[in-house]
């Protein structure tokens, strides 16, 4: 027989000798050490196979289940959601860290059996083999297949988009599928167009890792890719079945994409959230250091920002041409100087300072705000100017093609009045935008 003695939350075990010769021999004495979220007070289990001993032990109601393999709990707090609300088409974005870890997000959106994963060179070997655990996990019945696109904006063409579309027939990617878009802005946006014209159009979920994809362009359904004499002319509205944004993605974004993602987010506190661009203003550094609580806070607000104005406008007739403040400025840079030349974030923010600047010139906002937009831009790490190179004969050309442009008039996103005030609008001293042109150019 067996005989034991219980001493400070361990067990002392006598075993009797193998009795056969096809028992193992064990040690007739071993201590066994009890987990210490199994108190002597809770029930214990004790259980001998092949001369292994199996110890298991029920917690007390008020101790967290622990996994054994590792010191972390066995539950995970449930992320932040923001709504899209679009009727029967409205989406969930979680947010939160190790979101990846939480298999059952992803796959509750996931319709059918096949999945393709559209990433990039870069984000493929950081999380492509984590997104493929999360979609699997406890899940057999899914096949998940992925296509590994080169990384850049001058890869955001249809070129490139047409390896999507290899990769979805060669692998037989049907109706039911789902197309998963793992990485930032660019393969969102190519993902997404992909999803909207397969089969004409089968389920997409957005994985953003980029602060410009997770508080921009992965919300609200923008999909599309570039022309070489303009910037997303060809594209769609289309939205997925939800965002996921695991915040952790961004330890391992270069600080200069880092910041260009953050004039996304000062541009929400500029048009319509004068109290987010005051706490910005206040923890800029914060979010450069990439605080997490920062981060968390900026990003949902952020979401907040998008998922309102897409719920009332989502193909962009009036208000949702509001979220492209220093856009038309920007994309005219991103064109004129080349794709990737400068990210995406760092021609806005340039783009920026020029809306604000022919904003104060048609006498719609105080000098104050100019000073400010300056100040918060360079706190950043952004620039406040375009590269020396553009004309004003190359804004003027690039813009002539812009999205906004109807019935032959540029329309542009102004700030008009207090801070978290702007207007979309064709009605401007066109006197105002060349001035603004010619003092940002040398020609």
């Amino acid at each position: 027989m067996a005989s034991s003695i219980f001493t400070n939350n361990s067990l002392s075990l006598s075993l009797p000798a193998a009795n056969n010769h096809n028992q193992k021999a064990i040690p007739r004495d071993f201590l066994v050490r009890l987990p210490k979220s199994a108190p002597l007070s809770s029930p214990c289990h004790l259980e001998l196979k092949s001369s292994r001993l199996k110890v298991s032990a029920t917690a007390s109601p008020a101790t967290p289940v622990m996994d054994q393999s590792s010191t972390k709990t066995t539950s995970a707090p449930p992320p932040t959601t923001v709504e899209v609300d679009l009727g029967t088409r409205s989406y969930p974005i979680y947010i939160g860290p190790g979101l990846l870890d939480q298999p059952d997000l992803l796959q509750r959106h996931v319709h059918g059996k096949k999945v393709l994963v559209v990433t990039n060179t870069t984000v493929a070997p950081l999380y492509l083999d984590k997104t493929i655990s999360a979609l699997t996990a406890g899940n057999p019945n899914v096949t998940v297949e992925s296509v590994i696109l080169p990384d850049g904006e001058k890869y955001k063409d249809m070129e490139t988009l047409m390896k999507v579309f290899d990769k979805a027939i060669e692998t037989r990617m049907d109706r039911k599928c789902t197309f998963v878009a793992l990485g930032g802005g660019v393969i969102g946006d190519m993902c997404g167009y992909a999803a909207a014209s397969y089969l004409r159009g089968v389920n997409f979920i957005q994985i953003p890792t980029t602060v410009m994809a997770q508080v921009d362009s992965s919300v609200g359904g923008k999909t599309g890719i570039n022309h070489r004499l303009g910037k997303n002319l060809i594209g769609a509205f289309y939205q997925p079945q939800c965002v996921l944004i695991d915040t952790d993605t961004l330890n391992t974004l270069p600080d200069r994409e880092l910041a260009s993602g953050l004039a996304e987010v000062i541009k929400y506190g500029l048009i319509r959230d004068a109290e987010f661009f005051e706490w910005q203003e206040k923890n800029m550094q914060a979010l450069l250091s990439r605080d997490p609580g920062a981060f968390a806070y900026a990003i949902k607000r952020s979401c907040e920002n998008k998922a309102e104005v897409v719920s009332q406008d989502e193909k962009e007739s009036g208000l949702r041409a509001t979220l492209n403040l220093g856009h038309t400025f920007g994309h005219a840079i991103e064109t004129g100087f080349g794709y990737g030349q400068w990210l995406h974030g760092e021609a806005v923010a340039a783009g920026t300072v020029m809306a604000v600047d022919m904003s104060y010139r048609l006498g719609w906002i105080d000098d104050s705000l100019v000073k400010r937009v300056h100040i918060i831009l360079k706190q950043a790490n952004l620039p406040t100017a375009p590269p020396e190179t553009m004309t004003v004969e190359m804004f003027q050309s690039v813009m002539a093609v812009d999205k906004k442009v109807a019935d032959g008039l540029l329309r542009l996103i102004l700030l008009k009045g207090p801070l978290g005030n702007c207007v979309f609008t064709g009605d401007y001293d066109r006197k105002a935008l060349d001035e603004t042109l010619h003092a940002f150019c040398k020609s």
